[in-house]
């Protein structure tokens, strides 16, 4: 069986078995797609927390306005009825919740807007690609037999 010379584990050069030289590359290639996926799950997990966090403020938005409508719009337009006709009166708060309503979707938007795609697993699987695609060329004489 063909021997090939590298440095393993930081020992000296020495010859090793091609068969031994191509189990350590099978667990080395084993364990760098394990540490991808182990690296996609915390980028993922990350950027799933961020997406949870802006859509509270659209679940915030829902309870304001259905929670509202009923004592708000009542305690609000009977006052406004004391000044105005009272359809002007409860027209004026169901504006002012729909802007409340409003403000709170546009705070959920612009947290939910700021999710990232996971850039660091992107371009360590480019690299681990790249490197695969180069394997058994003539850059890598040893191994090549």
């Amino acid at each position: 069986m063909s021997e090939v010379s590298t440095r393993h584990e930081g020992t000296q050069l020495r010859e090793r078995p091609l068969g031994e030289v191509a189990r350590d590359l099978t667990r080395d290639l084993s364990l760098l797609v394990r540490q991808e996926v182990e690296l996609a799950k915390a980028e993922v997990t990350s950027e799933v927390k961020k997406g949870v966090q802006g859509s509270i403020f659209f679940i915030v938005a829902l309870v304001i306005a259905l929670f509202s409508l009923f004592f708000l719009f009542l305690a609000i337009g009977e006052v406004l009825d004391i000044w105005l006709p009272r359809s002007a009166a409860f027209g004026i708060v169901f504006g002012i919740m729909v802007l409340a309503a409003g403000a709170a979707a546009l705070i959920g938007y612009l947290r939910v807007k700021k999710i990232r795609k996971p850039e660091r697993t992107i371009s360590s699987l480019r690299d681990t690609a790249q490197v695969l695609g180069n394997r058994g060329r003539s850059g890598t004489p040893e191994l090549d037999s």
